[in-house]
């Protein structure tokens, strides 16, 4: 399953970088969400998945650090998504502003000549 998630990752964060280099900005914006995905996705795995465990210690005594969930890898993903989706609405808001002043969608400004 690992080989999975992992290839998983790396398509997800190949199609963001093809879709960066893209000449129009709505391509661009989706490339951008999808390699925070990937990254997301990736912090997330690295944190152990763990199902039916405890999300912390409840009690004194010897602690085994392997019955318990890691908190912190969800954590980081749940405000990496609250950050990206506030990034997301401002370059969304920016790239309207920008087709507005020039009267098209690419990055640079200019359409291109066929």
């Amino acid at each position: 399953m690992e080989a999975v998630i992992a290839i998983a990752i790396g398509i997800m964060f190949g199609a963001g970088v093809w879709l960066i280099l893209r000449p129009r900005t709505f391509q661009v914006i989706t490339g951008l969400l999808l390699i925070s995905y990937a990254v997301n996705l990736f912090i997330f795995i690295m944190g152990r998945l763990s199902i039916n465990q405890a999300p912390l210690t409840l009690g004194g005594g010897e602690i085994d650090p392997s019955l318990y969930a890691d908190p912190l890898p969800q954590a980081l993903v749940l405000t990496a998504i609250v950050i990206g989706f506030a990034t997301t609405a401002l370059y969304l808001v920016v790239m309207i502003g920008a087709r507005g002043l020039t009267g098209t969608d690419h990055v640079d400004g200019k359409e291109m000549d066929k």
